[in-house]
């Protein structure tokens, strides 16, 4: 395949336990193509829609960081993490069994532009570096706050201790610190325990390439040409 032949937008849908950086080392030994992107990160534990970006496309990677999104998330009750989801370590905050209106009240509250404080553990840079690899370092980091927009907040299932939910929102919203607000509205603490991202923009997770199902006719076939 030439290098030319490389050249738009990729729709992958990442599974859980890589990194992105690892969707763009398999891309390139798949393809041996190197100017190889992605606009907008999924942590190892997440999975779903990624925008990978080849060749010229890569100039073009802020305007799609910048688009809105919808994920489905699980959290689970009556604990918090020290890192905001399953990874950390978790700590027991209160066995009460919310009912469903509440959890639908909380939800509501948490809709519409908010304030939120991204966990430490996330890929936020302070002074250049990660946030998280701060604190691995044993750093002490503040956070500094942000105000995002929470389009809809929706109830899709809750058998406790999970609560599924659907959220559409904005660039830079953290669904690890929207969960851990929920369960400080509920009195129970909570954790994010599963995370898939659905929508980019315009971009649906249906129209993504399965990440075992990537060969070089596979990407080639579905890239999606830029203009610009």
């Amino acid at each position: 395949m030439t290098e030319t032949a490389y050249n738009g937008l990729l729709l992958v849908n990442k599974p859980v336990g890589i990194s992105s950086f690892d969707v763009i080392r398999v891309l390139r030994r798949i393809t041996g193509f190197r100017k190889i992107g992605h606009a907008g990160t999924l942590d190892p534990a997440a999975h779903g829609l990624m925008l990978m970006l080849f060749g010229p496309a890569c100039k073009q990677a802020q305007m799609f960081t910048k688009l809105d999104k919808r994920y489905r998330a699980d959290m689970t009750l009556g604990l918090t993490s020290s890192t905001g989801d399953r990874e950390g370590v978790l700590t027991t905050v209160d066995d009460a069994v919310p009912t469903r209106d509440a959890i639908t009240d909380a939800l509501k509250q948490l809709t519409g532009e908010i304030v939120q404080i991204p966990s430490a553990y996330s890929a936020i840079k302070i002074n250049g570096q990660e946030a998280y690899k701060r604190i691995r370092a044993g750093e002490t980091v503040d956070m500094p706050s942000r105000t995002v927009q929470i389009y809809e907040n929706h109830l899709v299932d809750y058998t406790y201790p999970v609560v599924q939910f659907e959220s559409a929102v904005s660039s830079g919203t953290y669904i690890r610190t929207l969960a851990e607000d929920l369960g400080k509205i509920l009195g129970t603490g909570a954790y994010l325990s599963a995370l898939e991202r659905t929508v980019v923009g315009q971009y649906k997770l249906e129209d993504a390439v399965g990440f075992d199902n990537l060969t070089p006719e596979a990407v080639v076939k579905a890239l999606q040409p830029i203009a610009g």
